[in-house]
């Protein structure tokens, strides 16, 4: 029988070969630049009092004793200041029963401390009482299993510029919670350590702890309301929470679509002006829906323009302008969507057509762009476009087009002639662009509406720059489906061509009752809520699942005040202006009265003196 035996020199130059790769493998990894040596500062200087790295001071401070009893959010004051600071909390849960051990223990203590004073015959002592009474208490609520008692550690880290930037914030900070009876200290010789701790590394090198049970620490997390501005945008108001200053960029989130709901009188179209005039010193251009001629002093007061579309007017839309042909595109594709457009116009109109009637409207659509020589071809788009007198010949022409004739007539040679029925005169200017729709019959005013946002989308497909389209009184366009629907599409599709939809409306129930107006409402990415009245606070808080306490603020707001939405964010906001702007957007009928006064006066000789 062989025994076999192993090569004692062969393991053991093996074993040296490994550890002379491992060691050279070491000395290549400290020639590599790591990802520490990307993110190391240049200089790292440690001092008892505070820490240096780069240009940046920094300090840590403890709490190390708390209050008898503390009030909800008690932190949202340190939160909500405007000095750069990292607050880290650790919290290490206790087994009851071990509680439960020690405090008996320390009731005794208490007690037989309590029992040697009185036998001594010194005077009564509240402040043992207060303990004993106090750790009775919590030992009944802990066998009850009613709270837990937590290891609780609460540590501030501040940064700043300069030193004495530093000491600022510091008594500032002291101050602020010395005044909550919430006392701190400064990690003196530790602040290294307490730099540490606050980084998101949850190691607590400090280990300064406080018991809390849970009700008391439930005060301490920080439920308050974020900051809600950026380093670009316009200043939309004041952060009622903390009086910080909402800056923003809508065209920064998903799409710029933005929808305005309140009341009669609560400051919408106020602030949608303001909101307008502040984007215009950016270079965004803005289209403006009037119904009520409320932009005319601001498109005057901005050198913009302000058309006035009415059967008096001048100014004239023909629906059946064809936008330009765009990259991609064909021929065939612009006619299409021009004929669509016409139609829906049509059946706002004719007040409704049957199935019969819009196969018909279809084909005699086509037929009258081929009056002109229009066709697929895009070299026949320079043709100038037919008018709506030339689709009523084409449907005179046609069989089982008599009522169509009928209701289509007063339009090209009835009362309301001249208003569709003639060439363009006018184009889209840059700046502020405003469309009046005031003067039109109650019964045009959707059709003036609709073929408004015709004409503007055509423009805006050609002509990509930076436009924000405000529509008023939006629920106008909701009450006819084919208007609707091309409100919900324009929504849909406005991101592309870099343009923000803004909606403004009284009523949610005018917007929600609707499917696209539904659509619409829950694609904007930025909503603005205004004081609320009573009848539509409970349908607007179930659109936007607002709080109890979110309902009740808009229901008690004043005028300019409500809540405003930022994608999943959203603080309560406080509409402010300057004095120069209010006299150039407001609305009250007194301030405009005033203003007219003054105009009349100024405009007035003086009076002669003797």
């Amino acid at each position: 029988m062989a025994r076999i035996i192993p090569n004692l020199a062969s393991q053991k130059a093996r074993r040296v070969d490994a550890m002379n790769q491992r060691e050279a493998e070491k000395v290549f990894r400290e020639g590599m630049v790591s990802v520490l040596d990307q993110i190391a500062p240049a200089d790292w200087i440690v001092t008892p009092n505070h820490v240096q790295f780069g240009p940046v001071f920094t300090k840590t401070l403890f709490v190390y004793t708390y209050p008898r009893f503390l009030e909800t959010n008690w932190l949202s004051p340190i939160i909500n200041y405007d000095i750069t600071a990292d607050i880290a909390m650790f919290i290490y849960p206790l087994k009851s029963n071990e509680v439960m051990t020690d405090l008996r223990k320390r009731v005794g203590q208490l007690e037989s401390t309590m029992h040697i004073e009185q036998e001594k015959g010194f005077v009564r002592n509240p402040e043992l009482e207060t303990a004993v009474s106090d750790i009775e208490g919590l030992r009944d609520v802990l066998q009850r299993g009613e709270v837990r008692l937590f290891h609780y550690s609460l540590y501030f880290t501040l940064y700043a510029d300069s030193a004495e930037e530093l000491v600022t914030a510091t008594k500032q900070l002291e101050s602020t919670l010395g005044g909550m009876l919430v006392y701190t200290k400064q990690a003196l010789l530790q602040m290294e350590q307490g730099f540490a701790t606050t980084l998101p590394l949850a190691d607590d090198e400090l280990l300064i702890t406080r018991n809390l049970d849970t009700g008391s620490l439930s005060t301490a997390f920080p439920f308050v309301s974020a900051e809600l501005t950026t380093n670009e945008g316009i200043l939309y108001g004041v952060n009622r929470h903390n009086n910080s200053l909402i800056i923003f960029d809508r065209f920064s989130l998903e799409n710029a679509n933005e929808v305005v709901f309140a009341k009669s009188g609560a400051g919408k179209s106020y602030m949608v002006k303001l909101e307008a005039l502040r984007s215009l010193m950016w270079g965004i251009d803005i289209i403006v829906i009037d119904p009520e001629n409320e932009y005319k002093l601001l498109a005057e007061a901005v050198g913009g323009s302000y058309l006035n579309l009415s059967l008096n007017s001048e100014q004239r839309i023909n629906p059946f302008d064809l936008s330009p042909l765009l990259e991609g595109q064909s021929g065939e594709d612009v006619l299409r969507s021009g004929v669509i457009l016409v139609h829906g116009l049509l059946k706002l109109m004719l007040g409704g057509v049957t199935a019969e009637e819009d196969a018909i409207l279809d084909k005699a659509l086509f037929e009258t762009y081929a009056l002109k020589d229009i066709t697929g071809d895009p070299a026949s788009h320079k043709n100038p476009p037919p008018l709506m007198g030339d689709l009523q010949h084409v449907l005179e022409n046609m069989s089982g087009t008599e009522s169509l004739v009928r209701r289509l007539e007063k339009y090209t040679n009835g009362t309301f002639a001249g208003l569709f029925n003639k060439p363009t005169n006018f184009d889209l200017n840059r700046g502020f662009v405003g469309f009046s729709v005031r003067d039109l019959e109650e019964e045009l005013r959707p059709i003036g509406m609709y073929l408004v946002l015709g004409y503007i989308w055509n423009k805006i497909k050609n002509d990509l720059r930076q436009r924000i389209l405000i529509i008023d009184e939006a629920w106008i366009l909701l009450q006819y489906e084919d208007s609707a629907r091309f409100l919900y599409s324009l929504a849909k599709r406005a991101r592309k061509y870099y343009l923000g939809l803004t909606i403004i409306s009284q009523d949610v129930e005018d917007m929600v009752n609707s499917q696209y107006g539904r659509a619409v409402v829950t694609n904007a990415s930025l909503t603005i809520l205004l004081k609320q009245s009573p009848s539509a606070a409970d349908r607007l808080a179930e659109t936007f699942n607002l709080t109890e306490g979110e309902k009740y603020m808009l229901l008690q707001a004043d005028v300019g005040q409500g809540l405003f939405f930022a994608g999943l964010n959203h603080v309560a906001i406080q509409i402010v202006s300057s004095s120069s702007e209010d006299q150039i957007i407001t609305t009250d009928p007194r301030q405009l009265l005033s203003f007219k006064q003054n105009q009349i006066a100024g405009s007035a000789p003086p009076d002669s003196q003797t």
